[in-house]
């Protein structure tokens, strides 16, 4: 099989690029596993660089860079949203509640992605909209599965505490009320990626009066059965 795609520099790039695949590379190993000239291998190399697709470890090897692991979270969010959209619509409908899917951020949580109600009194949450991470359903599922000492941090000024998160590892979903907001309550799961590491939380939320002070008992198996499908779909589209 030719792979070459006829042009010659992306074709000699991407030479380097799997060469570093199996790990940290010197100039003089880079020059044995692509069998480039010297000189055109230390010129894509730095050039690749420059563009943070390639960078180098303590050793002064090259090794593949931060920005392949930024495109992959965008295309892996893509395949998220995608996967995630129709099972919302189901979750919403099944609930008779707003459906939401949150993705962390640094010490926020964004929504990426929501289903409303049609009609009547919503907790509306647009997409794009950056909420704590110290408060609320969500944020509990996005910190519950953490690291200990990020997780401790992240409890610094939370309304919950690591009794709170400790119970959401144990039964799988969490729950709020008036925790964020006065009068809403919301019902949370994780979702899974590559290592069953939680990359995102569905959600669904709205009035207390509604979903009651304990909101785990109305729709904690529906949320986790969403969060499961959308898990599964992932699963199977990487």
């Amino acid at each position: 099989m030719d792979n070459s795609s006829g042009v010659g520099v992306l074709d000699k790039a991407v030479l380097v690029l799997n060469a570093l695949e199996a790990g940290p590379a010197s100039l003089a190993q880079l020059v044995q596993a692509t069998g480039l000239a010297r000189p055109t291998a230390h010129r894509l190399a730095v050039a690749l660089e420059h563009h943070r697709i390639v960078s180098r470890d303590t050793q002064g090897r090259f090794v593949l860079g931060p920005r392949l692991s930024e495109l992959s979270t965008a295309a892996g969010e893509d395949r998220l949203l995608a996967v995630a959209a129709p099972v919302l619509m189901q979750l919403r409908d099944l609930t008779g509640e707003s459906a939401q899917l949150y993705r962390r951020q640094g010490d926020e949580r964004v929504c990426v992605a929501a289903a409303e109600r049609a009609s009547g009194l919503r907790d509306t949450v647009p997409v794009g909209s950056a909420l704590p991470m110290t408060a609320g359903s969500a944020a509990q599922i996005l910190l519950a599965w953490e690291e200990p000492d990020r997780l401790h941090r992240g409890l610094r000024g939370a309304k919950f505490t690591a009794a709170t998160l400790a119970s959401v590892r144990r039964r799988g979903w969490a729950h709020s009320v008036g925790e964020r907001e006065q009068g809403v309550a919301s019902v949370s799961a994780p979702i899974r990626g590559s290592g069953g590491k939680v990359v995102a939380a569905v959600s669904v939320s709205g009035p207390i009066e509604r979903l009651t002070r304990a909101p785990g008992r109305l729709h904690a198996v529906p949320v986790m059965a969403a969060a499961e499908r959308i898990t599964e779909a992932m699963r199977r589209t990487s």
